[in-house]
């Protein structure tokens, strides 16, 4: 599976991504900020590969300065990288409008999208309405406010990414502990908390990308089997980043997950219909959870995952049988196609 071969590679490529401050970003969490960079020079590697003239452009602490620099550059199409500005997630969309203003052609997914997406408590009231499943949930916007739901519960924060806030301390089983999790997000993240009904069960998830229209890559699962006892069964921030972490090496990934081909239909179409319903564009990974009676729900709808070589992004597309080169060169194809039509 590949795209097809672009006719004119006399096209500048510009690859913008949101480069870590120590001052603005949280030092906790840096991990999953400093990726960013290494992903930007993969991806140069593989458009370079390509045929492409492409350059590097990070975005510091001068939104200005960054737009001065691309107006100067003048890039034919921008592989936007960005997960945010100034160490907050809450900003990755308004990087996307900027872009829109602007006229620049770039990939992934607009403003909007990202916007919505971020919102954990609005994208799965978007599902809901659509008809897809999720686990029933509530917004907490007070520390103090009362929540009516069955233990156990997972307790996030309300609009981060990257699993950041997302720890094994984050399955509560009692009002204490609910308590005590809520508080920690309005403290650490200044931000309501979304408190959803915990699902006991395997985690998958399915990449997403559009040629010509969405197109699902293979199921991949979280293999909780050897997860420590006592450990919830999640991809927390330290099994998703720390490589050296006993929960990340007991969470590892398996794509193509083993299930059968009904099992893989029903959750490939679910994760089209969520990239569909949520106006997601070029590529996304939707994530879920299943109980023991085989029940889906969708956790969440990443429009902007990491697309490292290293990552499951690039996992599902090698399974796929796409090469990491000619996934970006249909993603500079949609982003062209685009700026043309408009």
């Amino acid at each position: 599976m590949r795209s097809g071969k672009m006719k004119d590679k006399n096209i500048l490529v510009g690859i913008a991504y949101n480069a870590y401050d120590p001052v603005t970003g949280r030092n906790g969490e840096r991990v999953s900020e400093e990726c960013v960079e290494q992903t930007a020079k993969e991806v140069l590697a593989a458009v370079t590969e390509l045929g492409y003239s492409a350059f590097i452009i990070p975005l510091q602490r001068s939104f200005m300065s960054f737009l001065h620099r691309l107006k100067e550059l003048k890039p034919d199409v921008l592989i936007n990288l960005c997960e945010g500005f100034l160490g907050r997630a809450q900003l990755e969309a308004n990087v996307a409008a900027a872009l829109e203003l602007l006229g620049f052609a770039f990939t992934g997914n607009d403003s909007r999208t990202l916007a919505l997406c971020l919102n954990k408590f609005k994208t799965k009231a978007v599902l809901k309405s659509c008809g897809l499943p999720t686990a029933p949930s509530r917004l907490v916007v007070s520390p103090d406010q009362k929540v009516d739901l069955p233990f156990p519960l997972i307790v996030k924060p309300n609009t981060e990414d990257a699993s950041l806030g997302i720890h094994p301390e984050s399955v509560v089983h009692d009002k204490e502990g609910l308590e005590r999790q809520v508080r920690r997000i309005f403290e650490l993240y200044e931000e309501p908390a979304l408190v959803e009904q915990f699902i006991e069960g395997r985690e998958f998830n399915v990449a997403v990308f559009e040629n010509s229209k969405p197109q699902p890559l293979p199921v991949s699962e979280i293999d909780f089997t050897t997860m420590p006892e006592g450990s919830p069964k999640i991809c927390s921030y330290e099994a998703k980043w720390f490589e050296d972490d006993i929960l990340c090496q007991k969470t590892p990934p398996v794509c193509p997950a083993k299930i059968d081909e009904g099992l893989q239909k029903k959750i490939q179409d679910t994760a089209v219909a969520a990239f569909e319903n949520l106006g997601c564009r070029d590529y996304a990974r939707i994530d879920f959870r299943m109980d023991q009676k085989g029940k889906l729900s969708i956790l969440e709808v990443n429009p902007n995952p990491d697309i490292s070589l290293n990552a499951g992004y690039a996992r599902a597309l090698a399974a796929s049988g796409m090469e990491y080169k000619h996934f970006w060169e249909l993603m500079i194809e949609n982003a062209l196609k685009r700026k043309g039509k408009e």
